[in-house]
């Protein structure tokens, strides 16, 4: 697999606060509410560890360990988090380096809060195709959706965010 897209931006626009998306980020009762869930423990300061644990829906699936982890590099709440991020979920992505990813979150006069989020997968082809969405099965049932990427979670966190549902409920 060829590494093409090193640096990958996703935008999405939510009639929410910019407290709201940054709870809906950094706090596991709302991680586990959308796109592949996993409960979020972030200690939220510079060189502070981050992970993402299994819901029960995971550990069900033999899924026990951390799902994804990394280092806090920057955070300024509600506006702007920067952490390093690795998925811990198959060896093809742990053999892969970390990835950098941003979210940033901006009030916006007439949208609610515009929300982007930059992913530098450089050196990590595994984990570029995956967070790009070239896995995605548009066919899959309702909560199967695994692949749809970026793409998927931030329509799915604009869904909850919003509607108080995911996409699949």
């Amino acid at each position: 697999m060829s590494d093409t897209t090193t640096v990958q931006v996703n935008r999405v626009y939510i009639k929410a606060t910019p407290q709201a998306v940054w709870d809906a980020i950094t706090k596991p009762e709302w991680t586990a509410k959308y796109g592949y869930t996993g409960l979020a423990d972030f200690d939220l300061k510079r060189g502070g560890k981050h992970r993402t644990k299994p819901t029960q829906a995971f550990i069900d699936s033999g899924f026990t360990s951390d799902l994804l982890d990394g280092e806090v590099l920057e955070a300024d709440p509600p506006r702007k988090l920067v952490i390093t991020w690795k998925l811990q979920m198959d060896p093809s992505l742990v053999a892969e380096p970390y990835t950098t990813l941003t979210y940033d979150i901006e009030e916006t006069q007439t949208a609610g809060t515009r929300l982007t989020v930059t992913h530098d997968v450089t050196g990590a082809p595994n984990h570029a195709a995956l967070v790009s969405g070239a896995h995605e099965d548009i066919n899959a049932g309702p909560g199967e959706n695994a692949g749809g990427g970026w793409a998927w979670v931030l329509s799915d966190l604009k869904s909850v965010l919003e509607t108080g549902k995911n996409l699949t409920a």
